[in-house]
């Protein structure tokens, strides 16, 4: 089965230095019944078709499948309800690890944070300077809870 291994911090964008140009993302999620997300992602010319399985701490399981472009614009226009999620994704290597540093726009403004997938949910990894707080299995920093309760509502920022 399919695992997606990763650990999500906040960051201190002071600490951060200068970036790449990074990658445009926008995606928007398929309403489900339970705690499984369908998620349609366009990617900069390439597009993805996502379920998640429920989170267990960083482990969760995941299928994503490419998809034509076209296919996902018109999936992301007529089958992702609500709002979508506009960010622009940097990949930073640091000590042997791949690390995204998404950087969100519209609603979510001013949020940002840093993924990085493992092997194993037990692995060590060195955590850069500008790294502040884990939000590891906090829901309110999942992409698909930030269409409802977008970053820019909240009062414990």
């Amino acid at each position: 089965m399919a695992k997606e291994i990763e650990r999500k911090f906040l960051i201190d964008p002071a600490k951060l230095g200068e970036l790449n140009c990074g990658i445009s993302i926008k995606q928007g999620y398929v309403p489900t019944q339970d705690k499984t997300a369908v998620r349609v992602r366009i990617m900069g010319d390439q597009a993805f078709l996502t379920l998640k399985g429920e989170n267990r701490g960083a482990v969760r399981s995941e299928f994503e499948y490419e998809v034509p472009l076209a296919d996902a614009e018109q999936m992301l226009a007529e089958l992702c309800s609500g709002p979508k999620i506009d960010k622009v994704r940097h990949l930073i290597t640091h000590d042997k690890h791949l690390w995204e540093v998404d950087i969100f726009a519209g609603d979510n403004l001013g949020l940002i944070v840093a993924e990085v997938e493992l092997n194993d949910e037990h692995e060590a990894v060195q955590l850069p300077d500008w790294v502040t707080i884990e939000v590891t299995g906090d829901a309110k920093y999942y992409n698909s809870n930030l269409l409802n309760n977008p970053y820019n509502t909240w009062s414990d920022k």
